[in-house]
């Protein structure tokens, strides 16, 4: 009746032992539920207890529902409780087949975002967020957790390892990402002038004021706001702030008209604000309305298994945007790199990277194109770990490097580090070193939709 475009297969052909396998099975269900199919009423529960039971699976192929035309308390219940869409006896087949195609379309489309998403996390990559070490792929594994409930979320780490970006991939992965993002920056302003880019004004509110304008926090209603070096927001503001994540309501300055907002929260600072409360510089209420998740990024220092990665996605990047021939980093240079301690972080990184691009000649960037402070060392932090910590760390960088110049063919490293095979494979073992760690991302394969398989 479909045509050659469908395969149709009937409920009674295959018996799935769960809901969930139906996802293996078709791409869309159709579910009759006319009158003429049910005999009685219990058989028309019983299909709503399917429909139910499909769409409350994690993942299942969308439900299209058959209903009589003259039933419309049944074509609205079937889209309440979740089904794709409807379509009415006798059926139109024409209509009929493109409900069925819209939604195999949408399933397939699904499939492949969830594929994407998959793929982005286990090369390393949550949005714009770069990283294959284990801190890094554990932070990622908490943003996946975190994203889609509605708590606030309070972001620390140093300058430059990448707060804003990681609060945009929470806010991706949140079910409000369809709304804006809105961020502000506590930092080097005064505090008139934060009130006035949090809150707004009414119109006659101060001079020059010739306009109403809304605030940031309105600007995000419905969305997510981004406050950045919270720590820095003033101990006088604090409390009007504080009224809006407890009540959502607030007045814009000249204003006695009170303003209702829905925002999510995601705050991020380089401060200790546990010791700013003790020492009375910020609200210990405040606090804990901010730290219902509390993420650290690491510093780049503490994860440099992840600077090759970094480093090769700012060549290219750099390459692209300078429209340079430069492809690579010379054995020396990323020695270099990776060896060198970084107190501005990924920020640092992305600027020595782009430096070295704009200086080169030729397809490889050498070490004397980079700054030299990293060529050297001479900026190195202090080290705050143990002699042993330092010698494990050096070691993983040195049979990491080497690994992936020669391809992670271990016979070839081994040779190259002038030590025996199964040594190498010990060290592998003892440093918990991963082939995946700092590879590029593979090249996603053709996707070939099948023919559509409809229950």
């Amino acid at each position: 009746m479909l045509g050659e475009d469908f395969e149709t297969r009937l409920a009674g052909e295959l018996q799935f032992p769960a809901i969930t396998d139906l996802v293996e099975w078709c791409d869309v269900v159709l579910l009759d539920l006319r009158t003429v199919s049910v005999e009685n009423q219990a058989d028309h529960e019983k299909g709503m207890q399917l429909l139910d039971e499909i769409v409350q699976a994690p993942t299942h192929p969308p439900v299209v529902a058959l209903c009589d035309a003259d039933d419309r308390h049944m074509l609205l219940g079937v889209m309440e409780r979740g089904a794709f869409d409807s379509a009415e006896n006798p059926p139109n087949v024409l209509e009929l087949r493109l409900i069925l195609r819209r939604a195999y379309k949408f399933f397939a489309a699904e499939n492949e975002l969830n594929r994407l998403r998959k793929t982005s996390r286990e090369a390393g990559r949550l949005h714009e967020l770069l990283g294959a070490s284990t801190t890094m792929q554990e932070l990622f594994a908490l943003a996946q957790k975190v994203g889609p409930c509605d708590v606030n979320v309070l972001i620390t780490g140093e300058t430059g390892t990448g707060k804003e970006l990681l609060a945009r991939a929470i806010h991706q992965l949140s079910p409000r990402c369809a709304r804006p993002l809105v961020a502000f920056s506590c930092v080097n302003l005064p505090e008139t002038l934060i009130e006035d880019e949090l809150f707004g004004h009414e119109r006659g509110a101060f001079t020059g004021a010739l306009a109403c304008r809304r605030g940031r926090i309105e600007a995000a209603d419905q969305g997510t706001l981004f406050m950045d070096e919270i720590g820095d927001l003033s101990l006088g503001l604090q409390p009007k702030f504080l009224r809006v994540l407890q009540q959502r309501t607030f007045e814009r300055l000249g204003g006695n008209t009170t303003v209702n907002v829905n925002v999510r929260l995601i705050s991020a600072t380089h401060h200790d604000l546990p010791e700013m409360v003790k020492k009375e510089k910020f609200r210990e209420d405040l606090y804990y309305r901010l730290n219902v998740v509390q993420m650290r990024l690491p510093a780049l220092r503490e994860r440099r298994e992840d600077i090759p990665l970094l480093a090769r996605h700012f060549l290219q990047r750099s390459s692209e945007q300078f429209k340079k021939n430069t492809k690579r980093f010379s054995r020396l240079a990323m020695s270099a790199l990776e060896e060198y301690n970084w107190p501005g972080n990924v920020r640092e990184l992305e600027n020595v990277v782009q430096r070295a691009v704009v200086l080169a000649e030729g397809q490889t960037v050498d070490s004397w194109y980079l700054p030299a402070n990293v060529q050297g060392g001479s900026q190195s932090l202090p080290t705050i770990r143990s002699y042993e910590e330092e010698v494990r760390q050096f070691k993983r960088r040195l049979v990491l490097r080497t690994l992936r110049e020669c391809g992670w063919r271990k016979a070839e490293s081994a040779r190259s580090l002038n030590v025996a095979r199964g040594y190498l494979h010990r060290l592998i073992n003892q440093l918990g070193i991963r082939e995946t760690e700092g590879a590029a991302p593979a090249e996603p394969p053709d996707v070939i939709l099948p023919p559509r398989r409809i229950m």
